[in-house]
């Protein structure tokens, strides 16, 4: 087996483990919306789920692996991965904006402080931060 083969594997195993923590999280009230099913549907496409893996995960999300982010600058990575993706879907309503918050909140971030982590990340996604930048500013925004 190639190298390359061996790095696809890994990264199509943590997009699916992102993408199962996520379900986990919008499953969270026991349903999906109708909003939130249109957001998983973008996701899984943008972290190139295929159909059968992105039915078997929803059908049963509580069994497979999540791998959380240890470090926060991971947490921060994801987060930016993230909100690039609901930047490019042009996502403003509520519910979405809600589910986002949920999601931040699954990747560790604490929830008193995510509703400001999630409006600085997509202003700083909005005005085409970079991964270091966003990093950077996300860990000093209350300086």
């Amino acid at each position: 087996m190639s190298f390359s083969k061996l790095f696809d594997g890994g990264f199509k195993k943590r997009n699916e483990s992102h993408f199962a923590a996520i379900v986990r999280v919008a499953m969270d009230d026991g349903v999906i919306t109708p909003d939130e099913q249109a957001f998983l549907d973008r996701l899984a496409q943008n972290l190139n789920i295929g159909e059968e893996k992105y039915k078997q995960i929803l059908k049963d999300y509580k069994s497979h692996p999540i791998n959380p982010p240890v470090s926060y600058d991971k947490r921060l990575e994801r987060l930016y991965d993230l909100v690039r993706m609901v930047h490019v879907d042009k996502i403003k309503d509520d519910s979405e904006l809600s589910l986002l918050k949920k999601i931040a909140v699954g990747l560790g971030f604490h929830a008193v402080n995510v509703k400001y982590i999630v409006d600085k990340a997509l202003t700083l996604v909005s005005n085409g931060t970079d991964l270091d930048d966003f990093v950077d500013q996300i860990k000093n925004m209350n300086r």
